[in-house]
């Protein structure tokens, strides 16, 4: 990365060469509001070009038999992975691009070429799993990009947030056993995929290092905010991570389709600043997002731009005060519950 100023951006216009079906939500299309956000903004950002992955970094997560059969797959497309997946010619150029525009943003944080930015990438990532391409994803960008940092930058403990109104199940079972790595997610259920209940808290030694919000369809600005004000401010200060990286979807927004979420930019702002603020105080502020999903078009650039803008403003940010927490409130009873999960090892969940 050459990066002069100290918010990067990696954007491409071959990322809107992957494509599905006409109607299809995950479509090109999207790519149009993130842009959009970006351009008004385009003085103050430091652009990077991407490069494709390279097969070791694809393989640092996921199984060889998954890459052969993505190979495959889009030699014959158009095709399908799975019922909502669809690959096209150049799905497996675009995917291995994102992955590594992902990479290279990540590590250009951790080496201070940049202190933060966001990989504005196409098809998303957080639902594939190791050896199964699903949810629209192929490769999983955020979790490639956290182990390159673990492998080539000597990161050692990393806080993978994600706050795209679906589970992102394929990158908590990929780091379900590993300590070094804290997922923390916040996410509409029941809904897809099904996974993120309360009690997944990782497994074996990683017991500890997954911490679920699962939230029920309708919330808004005041239940995303409190849960990042009250679980993961806690949680991320117990860790102390080394840097951050967040799968940073726009769904949760009140107008997206795919969803039943009530989040406004207001809402999206909150949520960036207190991770700003949480990367200033705990790791030099490098922190890197990774887009994932988000189908509405107002959802996209208000979801971005204010991302952009938390990133942008000058010196130090201050987080939103946390509101009184009303007993008896949604917010009330998913503390209660994450806290009957997690309160051994982090003592000061709920607290504001």
């Amino acid at each position: 990365m050459d990066a002069s100023g100290d918010v990067a951006v990696v954007e491409d216009l071959r990322y809107r060469e992957h494509s599905g079906p006409p109607g299809h939500p995950e479509r090109p299309d999207r790519l149009i509001a993130v842009s959009e956000a970006i351009a008004e903004r385009a003085g103050r950002l430091t652009r990077v070009s991407p490069r494709p992955a390279t097969p070791e970094e694809i393989l640092s997560v996921h199984d060889r038999t998954h890459l052969e059969h993505v190979t495959r797959v889009v030699a014959r497309a158009p095709a399908q992975l799975d019922p909502d997946t669809y690959v096209s010619s150049e799905s497996l150029d675009v995917a291995l691009l994102a992955a590594g525009g992902a990479v290279d943003l990540a590590r250009g944080v951790a080496r201070g070429e940049a202190r933060c930015g966001l990989a504005a990438v196409r098809p998303p990532g957080h639902h594939a799993e190791s050896g199964r391409a699903m949810g629209f994803c192929l490769f999983n960008n955020a979790a490639i990009a956290a182990r390159a940092l673990q492998a080539e930058e000597g990161v050692g403990r990393i806080l993978l947030l994600d706050w795209d109104v679906h589970h992102g199940n394929g990158t908590q079972h990929c780091f379900d056993e590993d300590p070094t790595v804290l997922y923390v997610s916040t996410h509409q259920f029941p809904y897809y995929p099904g996974t993120g209940d309360f009690g997944e808290c990782g497994v074996g030694r990683g017991v500890g290092s997954t911490v679920n919000i699962p939230l029920p369809a309708g919330c808004g600005d005041a239940e995303y905010v409190g849960a990042f004000q009250r679980v993961l401010v806690p949680v991320a200060r117990r860790f102390e991570p080394e840097m951050i990286v967040v799968s940073a979807g726009f769904d949760a927004h009140r107008d997206d389709p795919l969803a039943q979420m009530q989040v406004s930019a207001v809402g999206f702002a909150g949520m960036s600043d207190i991770v700003r603020a949480l990367a200033d105080d705990l790791c030099g502020g490098r922190v890197a997002f990774v887009l994932e999903g988000g189908y509405a078009a107002r959802g996209l650039r208000e979801g971005t731009g204010a991302l952009l803008d938390s990133m942008l403003a000058p010196g130090r940010v201050g987080p939103p005060e946390p509101a009184p927490l009303a007993p008896g409130s949604v917010l009330d009873g998913v503390l209660s519950r994450v806290r009957a999960v997690h309160a051994r090892s982090f003592p000061d969940l709920g607290a504001p």
